[in-house]
């Protein structure tokens, strides 16, 4: 299926090549899982505020509905495109499975550079991109979230849109939402506290002590930023982050407050006063205790893997890491890998917390959220690093493999139609 043709999809599609080889699944079996249920390509003509109008490209890839309906994220990305979206559909089966939620994989977006659009522009873009997604999303069908270039208000704009359609009030048909409006406490700052809580489960299986150590962010949008301060919480210095602009390093700890103000004021790490200019490619390769590629896909290499000098590799992007230097990586024992689908896992953890909250009507503290939350991440890192031990082999190999046999026998048990 040359359609979904992509680097970042070639990349996903090898990953699993590698574990159907694993699990030794039946060539019969394979393509079903590998490729998306459905995929939507939309055009999204928008009126610019000087009247001009401009036709944007949209997509939604749902990759299998055999567990549920679909979940993942909506990003507004430049690059944006179908290929990358599949990727990311298929990437997040694995997840869900992992984490054994009643979804299937999916994602979406549109080809935009949204700092390049008013408040006005991205509310009518997102309004008509829900619009043409509307056959195809709703509680028992597909739900989106939040992603790349997209935020709370975001997802209020696809909730009523979708509301209005449908003549009543629908806040299940989205997650990731204003709280005020249906959405859960401790959601935000999900995913960021979940890479904190499972750097701090890899330390303990690697007796380094978190008072003390060091942490570096490729990322500092809303993933990397909770991720940050989740981990100063617990005594670890920040020495370096970065943005798509550029980063900032400073070894003797970054003032995470001052620079959370300088973000807000500027829109970039890029100028702060607190450490010295770095780019994103010396970034990685900073001596630290622990990395954390929080940014896009592919920018751990086998060009660069050889030279990151971390002892935790914290994967809170999805796909940092291409299998050119998964090789390299397994040949580096000294390097912990947290996979992305176990490591990023916490938003759409919150994700169905919310969805649950909302079809009930019935909504729960913060502390129960976070406590649920990290009951949860602890059995699937116990689960993943036990499969690793037990089976010899990496620990994204390990965490792909349960994700993926897991959806592969509920596909079995449901059988082919007709």
């Amino acid at each position: 299926m040359t359609v979904y043709q992509h680097p970042t999809f070639d990349m996903a599609a090898h990953q699993f090549d590698l574990v159907a080889d694993h699990l030794d699944i039946p060539v019969n079996d394979r393509d079903r899982l590998k490729f998306p249920k459905r995929a939507l390509t939309v055009a999204i003509p928008v009126r610019r505020d000087d009247g001009s109008v401009r036709v944007f490209a949209g997509y939604r890839v749902q990759h299998h509905l055999t567990l549920g309906p679909t979940k993942g994220g909506v990003r507004y990305h430049p690059d944006v495109c179908l290929g990358d979206v599949a990727a990311l559909a298929m990437w997040m089966s694995w997840k869900c499975a992992l984490m054994n939620l009643p979804y299937g994989g999916a994602k979406g977006g549109v080809a935009v550079d949204p700092r390049q659009l008013s408040l006005g522009e991205l509310e009518r873009l997102t309004r008509r991109y829900t619009q043409e997604l509307i056959p195809f999303i709703g509680p028992q069908i597909d739900i989106p979230a939040p992603d790349l270039g997209t935020n709370e208000q975001t997802m209020a704009w696809m909730m009523d849109t979708y509301s209005t359609q449908t003549g009543h009030c629908v806040p299940g048909v989205v997650t990731g939402k204003p709280v005020g409006i249906g959405g859960s406490l401790g959601r935000r700052e999900a995913t960021g506290r979940g890479v904190g809580y499972l750097i701090g489960r890899a330390f303990e299986t690697l007796a380094i002590q978190q008072s003390g150590s060091t942490a570096v962010i490729q990322g500092f949008g809303n993933v990397g930023s909770h991720a940050a301060f989740s981990l100063a919480k617990h005594g670890v210095k920040v020495i370096a982050v970065s943005d798509f602009q550029g980063g900032v390093h400073n070894p003797a700890g970054l003032d995470l407050r001052a620079l959370d103000q300088h973000v807000t004021a500027q829109r970039t790490v890029q100028g702060f006063a607190g450490g010295e200019p770095i780019d994103n490619a010396n970034l990685l390769e900073l001596p630290c205790d622990v990395l954390v590629p929080a940014a896009m896909e592919r920018q751990i290499t086998g060009e660069n893997a050889g030279r990151l000098r971390c002892r935790v590799l914290a994967e809170g992007a999805n796909g940092p890491t291409t299998p050119e230097a998964d090789v390299i990586l397994a040949e580096r024992p000294e390097i912990f890998v947290i996979p992305d689908i176990l490591c990023n896992a916490g938003g759409v953890v919150v994700s169905y917390f919310e969805w649950v909250q909302d079809l009930q009507s019935f909504f729960w503290s913060e502390s129960e959220v976070m406590d649920r939350l990290f009951r949860l991440l602890e059995g699937a890192f116990q689960q993943t690093l036990q499969a690793s031990r037990k089976q010899r082999i990496p620990m994204r190999l390990a965490a792909l493999s349960i994700g993926v046999k897991r959806v592969w026998e509920a596909r079995r048990a449901r059988g082919l139609f007709p």
